[in-house]
């Protein structure tokens, strides 16, 4: 889903190698069409992926930066500012 440069990705029921197989797969394909990437992992179930997000993401060329929101189960890659 796009909604203003916003495009979500929806980790659900992914194991983290699928998860990191989808975030870099959708990276390739938004190009610069958006700013920030959604990346929607949940956290009922613990925090594999979102820990993984954070190590593999953070610092990596073409990511401005992690940003985490009050959902806690979202975690934002900034590839540009807006």
């Amino acid at each position: 889903m796009t909604t203003s440069g916003i495009v979500e990705l929806d980790l659900h029921g992914m194991n983290i190698h699928q998860a990191k197989v989808a975030i870099d797969a959708k990276l390739r394909r938004v190009g610069r069409s958006a700013y920030r990437l959604r990346l929607i992992h949940g956290y009922h179930g613990g925090t594999a992926i979102s820990d993984m997000i954070t190590r593999e993401y953070r610092g990596r060329a073409g990511i401005l930066r992690i940003e985490r929101g009050l959902n806690r189960g979202e975690t934002d890659l900034v590839l540009r500012e807006f």
